[in-house]
Order: structure tokens, then C-alpha cells, then sequence
């Protein structure tokens, strides 16, 4: 396969991985675009693994987390807009998903990168063991403590809302 060919075939899939890995669409872009300038030059090494696909997931995951080490985030958090939503109406399914997806950002980098290549990239822990150059105890380790943190994030959430305690 051509690098052309992979890009075109590939591309997008990467920056959706790039944005559920960033949290931010831009990032998401320029990521996988320094990434794929990258394996350009690289290409015949990359293609002879017969794995390209594996390893440049795996460079898209250590641009990112790279990218978080070497102090480049300079943004300003902010909070959050809360606009309440009718329960039932035709947002509420977007509304839960982003939701959802805001607490999965909150999560350590590679608990997150474990869920997002488990849940969205459909990877099993042995393939998402050698893009994260980890064990595969770790990798399922790394799951059961994110899903442990969404369920009591979302636990603590409809306490509050209920005005229950916890």
C-alpha cells in the first residue's frame, strides 16, 4: 500500500482518533498531520512491518500524550455552558453522548486511550497492549479503573441532582 493510499484510506479514521484521544478537534487535525509528515519519510519502514495501520495509531498516541508532557497546552479552561435539556427530546441523546465523552476526558491519559481504543477503535487488549507498549494485565487494569471512574463520576452526578448525598 502507498502512503497515498493509506492516507486516503485511513485519514479520516485517524483524526477521529485524534479528537477522542485530544479532546479538541483542531488538535485532533494538526496531530495527525505532524504524525502522518512523519511516517511520510518513513513510509517503506513503516509499510515493511505490514502493520502500518498499528504503528501509526501508535505514533498518533505518543503525539498526544507528547504533546501534553512537553507543556504545549497553554489553553484557559473554562466551565462549561449548562443549558438544561428536556429528557426525551430530540438533543437529549447528542447531550448524553457529549456528556459522556466530557467525563471520559477527565479520566488519567492512559485510561482514557484504553477506553477510546477499546470502545470507539474496537481493538482488543493484545492490539491495544502494543500501541500502548504495555502488558495486557495492565491494559485491562487501565479499563476496570476508567469504567470504576465513569460509573462513580455518573453515580455522584445523579446524587446531586436528586439531592441525595454520597
Amino acid at each position: 500500500m502507498t502512503f497515498e493510499e493509506f492516507v486516503t484510506t485511513r485519514g479520516a479514521s485517524l483524526v477521529r482518533l485524534a479528537r477522542l484521544l485530544s479532546g479538541d478537534r483542531h488538535r485532533a487535525e494538526d496531530l495527525v498531520q505532524d504524525v502522518l509528515a512523519r511516517a511520510y519519510v518513513r513510509w517503506r519502514r513503516i509499510s515493511a512491518t505490514g502493520r502500518p495501520e498499528a504503528y501509526v495509531r501508535q505514533m498518533l498516541v505518543n503525539a498526544n500524550r507528547s504533546w501534553w508532557r512537553l507543556g504545549r497546552n497553554r489553553e484557559l479552561p473554562y466551565a462549561a455552558p449548562t443549558r438544561a435539556e428536556v429528557v426525551g427530546g430530540e438533543d437529549s441523546m447528542v447531550v448524553e453522548r457529549d456528556h459522556l465523552w466530557q467525563m471520559v476526558l477527565t479520566l488519567p491519559y492512559r485510561q482514557r486511550a484504553v477506553l477510546v481504543l477499546r470502545y470507539y477503535e474496537d481493538l482488543d487488549d493484545s492490539a491495544i497492549a502494543e500501541i500502548l507498549d504495555c502488558s495486557l494485565p495492565t491494559v485491562r487494569t487501565h479499563a476496570m479503573r476508567a469504567l470504576a471512574k465513569l460509573r462513580d463520576l455518573r453515580a455522584r452526578e445523579l446524587a446531586n441532582e436528586f439531592g441525595g448525598t454520597r
